[in-house]
Order: C-alpha cells, then structure tokens, then sequence
C-alpha cells in the first residue's frame, strides 16, 4: 500500500444498518483524508459470525454511496483471519497472551463479588498463576481456554485530538479478552493489527471507545514497539434529543428512513460534519466542506441530534437543487415549470408527489359558503388563454375591482378552492400548470 501523509479508516460492523451515529464517523473521516490529500480505507469489521451479514456490508456500501463517500481501498476482517492468529502466536510467546478457562457464570459470580465490596468490576488476573499441569487438567475436562491480553503496569496517557490530554490507569481496566475459546479474534486485537499492517496514521471514532484505545496504545507497543502510534481523536456521542445515545437500531436515525423520507444526502453529511463543532450547518459539498474541515471545531460535550435542524438545512439544499438534479425522482410526467413552482415550498423532495397530485388529479375542497358569491365572480372573470405567469395577477385584479374583495379574504378561497391547502406553492406558479379546464372544474365544484 502506497505511503501516504494521512491515512484513515472507517470500520463498521455488518450487523445491523448505518445509523447518523456512525455514518458522522465516516463523514469525519472523510472530510478530514480529503482534506489533506490522503487515504480512507473502508473496513469491514466481520468478526463476529453470529451477526455480521452479507446484506448489511452491502447496505453499508450503498450507504456510503448514497452520502456521497468514497474509499480508496476495502478490507475485510473476515479474510485476515491468518495474520490475527499469526500476531496472536508472537503474543502468546511473549507471555502478553494468556489462556483463561472461566465460565460467564464464574466471571459474573467474581463481578458480584467485587460489586458487593465496592470494588471496580476489574478481572483479576487468576489465570496467571494457573500451572502447566492446572491447563493441561482444565483442557483434559474439555475445557477450552480464550485468551486475555495482559495490560502493562502503570498508566496510559496521549494527547487526543479532540478531547485533550488523556490518562488511563491500566490497573483500572481489566485485561480484555481478545480470542475466544472458538478461536475468533475480537475487535480490541484485530483493530491494533490492521491499524499496524496498514500504516493508519488518524484513529477518529466515538468516545466510547477510550478506555479501548488505552488497552490497544500497550497493543500497538507489544506488537511493534518501534513504530509510531497513530494519533487519536474521540468524537463526543450523540444523543437524541432525549438525551438517550442513538442506537444502531433506532430506526428514526438510520440512513435508510432519511433515504425513504426523502431527506438530500448532501443535507445530511453536511449536518452531520458540523454537528457538535463551533460551526453552524450550511449547505455545502463534501467537497466544500473538505477544504475547511478541521477537528479543532469539534467540542468536547454531546450533541445532540436535532431533526428540525436537518429539515431546515434539508429545505435550504432543496431551493438550490436545479431541475436536472432531481428530475429522475420527481412524479412521472413532471416538467422543470412544476418543479420551480413547488421546491420554495417543500422540507422534503417526497412533498412533491402531494403538490403533483394537487396539479395534475383530484382534489375535494372543502365547503366555503361564505365566499360562493366571490367564487361565481371568479369563475365569470376567468381569463382566456393564454394562461402564464402573469395570469394570476391579471385574474385577481378583476375578481378585486368586481367586488371589492382583496388581501387574505380573496385570495385563501381562491388557494382553498384551487389546491384544498390553506398553504403552498405561490398560485401564480401553479395556474398555468393546473390549466383552465382544471381551474373551472374546480371553482364549479367549490361554487356548487
């Protein structure tokens, strides 16, 4: 793999789908490979063989696609599976691996235990002192051991950066299990590994993975204690307005409902790269928003995710988006003349089926008793063809000088009795689109 001065990765798990959370992870890391000339790899943590899915690694891609994010290169864990057994084989003779034989409920029993003393729930390293003759006896039983990483003594501390200096206790964090007894390495190894092999420079994930990072800094050094670390970065987590963390299968926040509900990918990673820093949203291009991507930005508290705020920004991307930019996503048979009329007037590209529906079908509006009278006048005063922009304001003008009507009692009859909305598209925009056939039926029936 060719040298590069930034390389990065995004590593998601293929059990479930991409949730805001973690695309915010892959947008960062995007924005900031770009933005310095350098490498995302795209890596697919399939470990874990009960869950991981072929469907949810496609998904995942699709995804990414759809948010406009690219990688330079693939790997899947699933294909490395030698290279773990062969880092764990130089581990294990370095005596930095050791083998354990607890059961869940034994480890559950010690955790009580400690509880019941108010100590921390930290393992306590029993397994070091078994004996040759004490494995060969478990083994003998049936037993099969997994495997443990045995932490140095004294603490861990690096300058992450997004939340600062850092400093971990390693006598406060229990050695991880990073083999289970079936031989699946876990994700605590199997990162240090790839992270090493393929030269990452920038690790940008979530906070919740800090205590991890300490455990993986002595990895890195057990592993190749000649090598750079790479730096770190924690990006706060964020919560729903709730204040709960978002959950990977919080289905009101994963990218396939904002796909489904019609919300601009552009909207949502330009949200999603300023959510949590000092900067405001806009409605930029990754690749705008690439030039001027920095970490420092980030703070150090939890945002909290706002779908108000994305509508908004939504809506801003919309009124810019030209005709050619969603034409292949408009109703059938929608011009670009429908698509200037309505898109001042729409949070989400899904709306547009409703005012299409509105333009071109049926409509039932309600009963305007009060306004019969103004409604005859404007169907006597209807103007000929042709019917164009300027026709709105030529047929209000006559229904105003014949009775005397203006301002909202003239013209929200006229949007009720035309659309069935007290709201919309302005109707100077949409008469010509309804035509006057249309427009008369219309008037006849609210008359009626």
């Amino acid at each position: 793999m060719a040298p590069s001065p930034v390389h990065v990765r995004f590593a998601p798990s293929p059990t479930g789908y991409l949730h805001a959370g973690n695309a915010r992870q892959a947008v960062v890391n995007f924005l900031f490979a770009r933005g310095r000339g350098g490498r995302l790899t795209l890596r697919i943590d399939d470990t874990d063989r009960e869950r991981s899915r072929p469907e949810f690694e496609a998904a995942i891609e699709q995804d990414l696609a759809w948010l406009g994010i690219g990688w330079d290169d693939k790997v899947r864990q699933s294909d490395r599976l030698l290279r773990y057994a062969e880092a764990a084989e130089s581990l294990k003779k370095t005596g930095r691996l050791y083998p354990c034989f607890e059961s869940e409920e034994e480890l559950a029993a010690k955790r009580a235990l400690r509880a019941k003393r108010k100590l921390p729930p930290v393992y306590d390293r029993a397994m070091l002192s078994l004996t040759p003759e004490q494995r060969a006896a478990a083994e003998a039983n049936g037993k099969t051991p997994y495997w443990r990483f045995r932490l140095s003594e004294g603490a861990i501390g690096w300058d992450d950066l997004v939340s600062g200096t850092r400093d971990i206790r390693l006598n406060t964090v229990s050695d991880p299990v990073v083999i289970r007894a079936d031989g699946t390495p876990l994700y605590t190894f199997t990162s240090v590994v790839d992270d090493l092999d393929m030269g990452i420079t920038h690790v940008i994930r979530g906070e919740d993975h800090i205590t991890n990072t300490a455990a993986q800094i002595d990895m890195y050094r057990a592993l190749a204690s000649r090598r750079a670390l790479p730096d770190f970065a924690h990006l706060p987590l964020i919560s729903e307005l709730s204040g709960d963390k978002l959950s990977k299968r919080s289905g009101s926040v994963s990218l396939r409902t904002f796909r489904r509900d019609g919300i601009e990918p552009m909207a949502l990673a330009a949200y999603l790269a300023r959510l949590g820093s000092r900067r405001d949203p806009e409605p930029l291009t990754l690749g705008e928003l690439a030039g001027t991507f920095n970490l420092d930005a980030f703070s150090r508290g939890a945002p909290r995710f706002d779908a108000r705020q994305l509508l908004a920004l939504n809506r801003r991307v919309l009124h810019a988006q030209p005709f050619e930019a969603v034409a292949d996503r408009l109703p059938e048979g929608a011009d670009e003349a429908f698509w200037l009329a309505i898109r001042d007037n729409i949070d989400l590209l899904s709306e547009a089926r409703q005012w299409w529906e509105i333009v071109r079908g049926r409509i039932d509006p309600p009963e305007l008793p009060e306004a019969r009278a103004m409604l005859e006048v404007a169907r006597a005063t209807l103007p000929d063809a042709p019917w164009d922009e300027g026709t709105w304001k030529e047929w209000t003008m006559a229904i105003a000088a014949s009775t005397g009507i203006r301002g909202k009692a003239l013209y929200m009859p006229l949007r009720l009795a035309l659309t069935g909305e007290t709201q919309g598209p302005e109707l100077a925009g949409m008469l010509p689109l309804m035509g006057r056939d249309m427009v008369v039926g219309r008037l006849e029936r609210a008359v009626r």
